[in-house]
């Protein structure tokens, strides 16, 4: 009979704080503090698998969707990758390492020229400029046409899927119609949308979308050729959940994994 490994996947932080201002995101309305070193970045993944070990577990993936924005802290980053990855050091493979970004086009360009094994998540959340720009400030700087370019590009250049993430607010960007706008950005791409209800935070209005709507969505997205999974909600009774840090825990904490 097969042996299926146990999942245990840590999601950490590469800034205290977060200088992209996302406007439903917790950390990017407490805004920056300063970048963590990449010791302080592999400090957070050798806490949680010490006490994994106790439990006979062990680390299998890493997620760097913490706190900040990993490719504003690119170089430290990498650094701390490197040494999990290393067989001196966890030896964890370059594959079970998931960046996220806001899309931070020079960037994602450098990462793709470097030709890593490891994953690429961008946080997308919506399909036209002027709804992508009230969400998130960087898109400004980077609309969805150079954004959608360097993606092009990276998968072409890497020949890896992406995996494009979008929050799901109720009668914001949960319709069908803007799944069936999704569909049109994404045609042709290797590409997989992770979709999850909004966390709720104090200081943003909007509410996750509710099951049906978000069936909907994932519906409408595969009817048009493009892979979609619902995730699960978790520990937002903790204030733990995807975009919502709490600043008291930033304060209290600033490299503080969560683990999933």
């Amino acid at each position: 009979m097969m042996k299926y490994e146990k999942r245990r996947t840590l999601c950490i932080s590469t800034q205290s704080g977060c200088a992209m201002g996302c406007v439903f995101c917790a950390t990017g309305q407490m805004g920056f503090k300063r970048n963590l070193t990449s010791g302080e970045i592999v400090e957070q993944v050798i806490y949680y698998a010490n006490l994994l070990r106790r439990e006979g577990e062990s680390v299998t993936n890493i997620v760097l969707m913490g706190m900040g924005e990993p490719f504003h802290n690119y170089d430290a980053t990498m650094a701390a990758i490197d040494r999990l990855n290393h067989p001196l050091g966890m030896n964890l493979g370059a594959r079970r390492f998931t960046i996220s970004t806001v899309g931070l086009v020079p960037m994602i360009r450098r990462f793709a020229a470097e030709q890593r094994q490891i994953n690429l998540a961008i946080s997308l959340h919506a399909a036209d400029d002027e709804l992508r720009t009230s969400m998130l400030p960087v898109n400004k700087k980077y609309p969805l046409s150079e954004l959608m370019a360097a993606c092009r590009d990276y998968v072409a250049q890497t020949h890896r899927r992406l995996t494009f993430e979008w929050a799901l607010i109720q009668n914001v960007n949960d319709s069908v119609e803007t799944a069936r706008k999704l569909a049109r950005l994404l045609e042709g791409l290797l590409c997989h949308v992770n979709v999850i209800p909004l966390n709720p935070t104090q200081k943003y209005a909007g509410k996750g979308s509710t099951r049906e709507r978000a069936l909907a969505f994932k519906a409408e997205l595969e009817r048009h050729g493009v892979p979609c999974t619902i995730r699960i909600r978790r520990g937002i009774d903790i204030q733990a959940g995807c975009g919502q840090l709490a600043i008291q825990q930033a304060q209290n904490s600033p490299s503080n994994p969560l683990m999933i």
